[in-house]
């Protein structure tokens, strides 16, 4: 199952109101996903449960594949290093 779960890389724009006070921000999120839609709604359910964002509230800019040497994040490295159970 592993050769077939890819690392995705989604950046975007996201609607935050800390205070009232609207803003969209960028954001930058590596996941690991079998193909882009899955990666797609991974961020959608990241977004929503670590800002409480709606799925109108947040605008994909664009979704690449990238190598798992190539993120960011630590976790994803390591979780793209799993071999098995």
């Amino acid at each position: 199952m592993n050769d077939r779960v890819r690392t995705f890389r989604v950046q975007g724009i996201a609607l935050f109101s800390p205070d009232r006070t609207r803003f969209w921000q960028r954001f930058s999120i590596e996941v690991r996903a079998v193909d882009r839609e899955d990666a797609l709604e991974k961020v959608y359910s990241l977004m929503g449960s670590r800002h409480k964002l709606r799925r109108e509230h947040l605008k994909i800019l664009e979704v690449v594949e990238i190598r798992p040497e190539e993120a960011r994040s630590r976790h994803v490295r390591e979780l793209a290093r799993l071999e098995g159970w």
